[in-house]
């Protein structure tokens, strides 16, 4: 999904995060992130405390976040194991069948879409570009937020995503 087209994915989303009540800062929000975790990946679990993080400091700035596990292969008893380990102050939603990362085409965990009020994906692709955090340059999903909160467009709305593929229901022929 490219980044600036109108989506009737924001619609899809937060009708799924009310039904099970994932999506934190619902209220007023300018800003939608999905962001698509898994509980197994290593690189995933590597982000842990940088989504908490940027949670922590956008919770309250108009962004409603939107946290999904895809994965059909990770049970919810183990997606929320996972979010304990981590300390996450925010839910963790099992996306059932990956529906929604194939709505929105995501490949891999971590990925993040950024969606306007709109609807429009403003920004798609990875929280930075380090897996290890001391090698860290660029903060995209940072100032992919900030660009939309201040009404600016986003400098890089398409970076690369990398982590573990996501895992599907496989639909034999």
């Amino acid at each position: 999904m490219r980044p600036g087209l109108p989506s009737a994915v924001l619609a899809s989303a937060l009708a799924f995060a009310w039904q099970g009540a994932a999506a934190t800062g619902i209220g007023n929000a300018q800003i939608t992130v999905v962001a698509f975790i898994s509980a197994r990946c290593p690189i995933s679990n590597a982000y842990g405390d940088r989504l908490q993080a940027i949670y922590s400091d956008y919770e309250n700035s108009g962004v409603r976040f939107l946290f999904l596990n895809p994965n059909v292969n990770e049970s919810g008893a183990e997606i929320a194991a996972n979010a304990h380990r981590h300390g996450f102050t925010f839910p963790v939603a099992q996306d059932r069948n990956s529906e929604m990362a194939s709505k929105l085409g995501a490949e891999f965990t971590p990925e993040i879409y950024v969606l306007d009020k709109d609807g429009a994906v403003r920004y798609h692709g990875g929280i930075d570009d380090a897996q290890n955090p001391a090698r860290v340059k660029t903060q995209s999903l940072r100032a992919a937020l900030d660009a939309v909160l201040a009404g600016n467009p986003v400098t890089a709305p398409v970076t690369k995503a990398f982590g573990c593929t996501v895992k599907r229901p496989r639909h034999d022929q």
